[in-house]
């Protein structure tokens, strides 16, 4: 039972934390995992072992950097390298060095959400390219993109990597491609990376690590809410648990109540209860074979130019443009 009284929300944040926490079944956004310290348990991750997509990008990145910058390049006059969701650029440097020491003709645009990813990801870069030219723009990224797109007519060049078009089930994928694809000229080009479909074991372990780095990385979204939002979540009485449906090749990550219990979040005047194991849907991580990748591509009116896989086909970086009718 929930119990509110009227609220004037002041940002996006506090309206979805009020809806996830209100419907039924629980969720709360994976977007919101991200803060300073978000951003600092996401890139311990990034380092585990047995979070495979990292170490498979950046060997695909590594190995088929010329060809990847043959692609990028191949149209004419300069171009802007858009990234969504920066982060920290640590793979996106491998491309970056290279273009660079080609004396290929761009402009690095990453994009994110978060000001600090981008703040220390422009000081790096600054330090490790000094010759880069860089543009940092933080918000989301369509609103960020369609700026982009109506700034010079420059061709684009997008980067969607990590697999993180996998936290979008099919419709909503099929929805973020056609966004994207509505902001592509002819001859821009999308490079996006789909983690595949594995081991089932293999997919748990990566979300499910034994050190508890993405447990606390789950449990971030609580303590953000904590502290921005004055409420008064005890993560410990909340089990992070990830299930992994080989056959949809779904991913998904829950916070769970352990027990009875109810939680006070003062900025939004609300109380919220949770029922003994009620859970609170925080992340969906899909995985993809060539078949779905082409259907979706198909659906939102891409095409699959090429796409560079690592030694053990764990993972694929795919390049699109627009399929012209």
């Amino acid at each position: 039972m929930q119990e509110r009284t009227g609220t004037i929300f002041e940002t996006l944040f506090e309206e979805e934390v009020h809806q996830g926490l209100t419907d039924f079944p629980k969720h709360l956004s994976s977007k919101y995992f991200y803060d300073a310290r978000g951003d600092k348990l996401f890139q311990d991750i990034m380092n585990l072992p047995e979070y495979y997509l990292t170490n498979s990008e950046f060997e695909i990145l590594d190995n088929y950097k010329d060809k990847i910058a043959q692609w990028f390049s191949s149209g004419k006059g300069k171009f802007s390298l858009i990234e969504l969701g920066a982060g920290d650029g640590k793979k996106t440097k491998i491309l970056l060095k290279h273009l660079v020491s080609e004396n290929v003709s761009f402009t690095y645009k990453p994009i994110d959400i978060s000001q600090n990813a981008l703040d220390q990801l422009e000081k790096s870069l600054h330090e490790e390219l000094p010759d880069l030219h860089i543009e940092p723009r933080q918000g989301t990224y369509f609103e960020t993109l369609a700026d982009i797109h109506s700034d010079n007519g420059a061709r684009k060049v997008i980067l969607f990597l990590g697999s993180n078009i996998g936290n979008l089930l099919h419709p909503q994928a099929v929805d973020f491609l056609k966004s994207i694809q509505d902001l592509m000229n002819g001859d821009d080009l999308f490079f996006v990376g789909f983690d595949q479909k594995k081991n089932p074991q293999t997919v748990l372990d990566a979300y499910n690590d034994k050190t508890g780095i993405t447990e606390a990385f789950n449990k971030n979204i609580l303590a953000r809410i904590n502290r921005e939002l004055k409420a008064d979540f005890d993560l410990e009485k909340f089990l992070h648990w990830e299930v992994y449906d080989p056959e949809t090749g779904t991913a998904k990550s829950y916070l769970v109540s352990k027990e009875q219990q109810s939680v006070c979040i003062e900025k939004l005047d609300l109380k919220v209860d949770f029922r003994p194991w009620e859970t609170i849907h925080t992340e969906i991580s899909q995985k993809y074979d060539d078949e779905v990748v082409q259907w979706l591509a198909k659906k939102a009116g891409l095409q699959i130019v090429t796409q560079f896989s690592d030694q053990g086909n764990l993972y694929k970086d795919y390049l699109f443009k627009k399929e012209l009718s």
